[in-house]
C-alpha cells in the first residue's frame, strides 16, 4: 500500500511493487514549498473517476493511475480499504495534485502542513 511521507523538504509518495506495476510509475517526489493546499476527502475515489486514465482503475474500488481531467494532471492511489483520503494540490510540479487514500486523512493533512 502507498505511503505518503514528509522527508525533509520533500513529500514522497512511496508506492508498493504492485502499485508501481498497476500505475506504470515509480515513487513520486515533490518539494513541500510547491504545496498549495491539502484537503481531506470523504470519497477519495471520486476525483479519479473522471477523465483519461493511465494505470489501474476499478471505479469506486481501486485507482492507481495518472488521471488527466479538465486540463489537470493528477496522480491517484486509492484502494477499497482506504476510501477516504487527501487531495494535495501543487504549483510548479509535474502534477497539479495527488489523491492519496488514507485510514486517517486528518493526521496525514496535519503532518503535511507542519512547518
Amino acid at each position: 500500500m502507498a505511503e505518503l511521507l514528509v522527508e525533509g523538504d520533500e513529500l514522497v509518495l512511496h508506492l508498493s511493487g504492485a502499485e508501481k506495476l498497476e500505475a506504470v510509475h515509480g515513487d513520486l517526489r515533490a518539494p513541500r514549498s510547491a504545496v498549495r493546499s491539502v484537503e481531506v476527502l470523504e470519497n477519495a475515489h471520486e476525483p479519479a473517476d473522471h477523465g483519461f486514465k493511465q494505470g489501474e482503475r476499478l471505479p469506486g474500488y481501486s485507482e492507481v493511475a495518472i488521471v488527466r481531467t479538465r486540463g489537470q494532471k493528477l496522480f491517484a492511489v486509492v484502494h477499497h480499504d482506504t476510501p477516504r483520503g487527501v487531495r494535495i494540490t501543487f504549483e510548479g510540479t509535474g502534477y497539479d495534485a495527488w489523491i492519496v487514500g488514507s485510514e486517517d486523512p486528518e493526521s496525514l493533512k496535519a503532518r503535511i502542513e507542519q512547518p
